[in-house]
């Protein structure tokens, strides 16, 4: 059998530039001359065997990096960029991809640049219908924060993997993640109350006390503990992230800190290793992934759509979470499909029928004006206030991939995928939404000719042309 050769020149050159060494005292550490350095460096020589292990024992490099390094992770985001429906009909092969992301890292970085490019554009298309609403004001803080993590695809690997690692550890000492936070803010002195009246997370630092309230759901106080432990035990890690997004708006900094402190509290309650192998076992069921994990539905769904880690990604899914209104007051995606940005979203989705029917999944096939078909799941996640005449805060949420993937979700089971029938014409927004014979609009497109015709009445008090 042949043996895998792997060239590793992204990897060297990265090394040799953390450590700070010149091409040749990096040679000599690694007992090879120099020209052959510069020929692994470039991709022109494979790594021997003898360098991999000098790796390991003069700089303690984690030879499994060589397998599963930048190359393979540009080759599969090059990919998955290549399947974009915008451009149809390329697609190289494997092999193909790996050689450019293997001898031309930089090009391949520029085409995923310049698809990201494309996507963002698109976003700014979806989302001009609601500039026109909001004119003369100024943008969103929260919209800011939205589109930070958007932009990330959802996924922030430093945290991620700062949250796997205490939950390793925690599990190392027979804990979960909430126990070991617990005790880690105990050991600062902090002590830990549950009052009924109290908010649902208060934190007083003049007198190291953090008071959460009894009423909550178990899985709430469970993540909010991980939540005030993200904020004081990782707070240098928080700022150097938020350092890169960057944010014009004053508010918008203070409010990805939270957000950045729950992404952290979801990825230790559900640590990507275990919770990605657990969400294919059990063909991504919520209500067994809660239950292994100790989190709620929400919790679940909304970790589900961050599985996007370079190398071991999950299965694309879109995230929302909307009030009675049809306001969306959670949006996530790492599927094609990205759903108003302010306001309603299209009132076709099932998310908005959830209500209707409380504790119950609500399945759907669905295709939106690209063309592109969904498996879209619905469920009212309202709860009790905790006592007698508490406010009741009232949302559903739904969860969906793109129809190829739908085999891999136990909800799939027993539906007609490929019947074009079974699917139902879905949009995002109205007004750039193309459909013409939608009897649930509610405005007329930005693009597209009205007329509306005085001794005729359909569904509408006008036809699009």
């Amino acid at each position: 059998m042949a043996v895998q050769k792997h060239y590793a020149g992204t990897q060297l050159r990265e090394l040799r530039g953390r450590i700070g060494l010149t091409q040749k005292r990096f040679a000599e550490r690694l007992g090879v001359s120099l020209p052959y350095l510069n020929q692994m460096e470039n991709n022109n020589r494979p790594v021997s065997a003898g360098v991999v292990l000098a790796l390991a024992r003069e700089f303690g490099f984690d030879v499994t990096e060589l397998t599963s390094g930048e190359e393979i992770r540009l080759a599969s985001d090059m990919r998955e960029a290549l399947a974009d429906p915008v451009l149809s009909g390329v697609q190289p092969p494997l092999s193909d991809l790996r050689m450019v992301a293997a001898n031309a890292p930089s090009v391949a970085r520029a085409l995923l640049d310049l698809h990201a490019a494309y996507r963002r554009t698109q976003d700014r298309l979806a989302s001009f219908d609601e500039a026109l609403g909001r004119a003369g004001t100024t943008a969103s803080p929260w919209e800011e924060v939205r589109d930070f993590f958007h932009y990330c695809d959802n996924y922030i690997d430093a945290i991620d993997r700062a949250a796997e690692q205490f939950a390793r550890r925690a599990a190392t000492e027979g804990q979960d993640a909430p126990e070991a936070a617990a005790r880690a803010l105990e050991a600062r002195g902090i002590t830990l109350r549950e009052v009924a009246e109290a908010p649902l997370r208060r934190f007083d630092a003049e007198n190291r006390s953090l008071t959460l309230s009894s009423r909550a759901p178990r899985a709430t106080r469970r993540f909010q503990l991980l939540v005030q432990l993200a904020l004081i035990e990782h707070r240098e890690l928080i700022e150097a992230t938020l350092d890169l997004g960057r944010f014009e708006i004053g508010t918008a900094r203070d409010i990805a800190r939270i957000g950045l402190a729950n992404y952290f509290a979801g990825a230790a309650l559900m640590p990507y290793g275990a919770f990605l192998d657990a969400a294919q076992v059990t063909r991504h069921d919520l209500e067994l992934l809660a239950e292994r994990f100790g989190a709620s539905l929400e919790q679940v769904a909304h970790r589900l759509s961050t599985l996007q880690r370079p190398g071991a990604r999950g299965v694309p899914f879109w995230f929302v979470r909307v009030d009675q209104a049809g306001t969306v007051t959670k949006r996530h995606s790492a599927t094609q499909l990205q759903f108003a940005r302010y306001g309603g979203a299209c009132p076709l989705w099932n998310v908005h029928q959830a209500f209707e029917t409380p504790t119950r999944w609500l399945r759907q096939l669905a295709e939106t004006p690209d063309g592109v078909r969904y498996l879209s799941l619905a469920r009212d996640i309202s709860g009790g206030g905790g006592a007698w005449g508490a406010p009741v805060r009232r949302f559903a949420i739904g969860l969906g991939c793109e129809v190829k993937h739908a085999r891999e979700l136990v909800y799939a089971d027993h539906m007609d995928l490929a019947s074009a029938q079974a699917f139902e014409p879905v949009g995002i927004s109205c007004r750039i939404c193309e459909r013409t014979n939608c009897h649930q609009r509610a405005v007329p497109p930005l693009e597209g000719r009205l007329k509306v015709d005085a001794d005729l009445r359909q569904d509408l008090p006008y036809r699009l042309e």
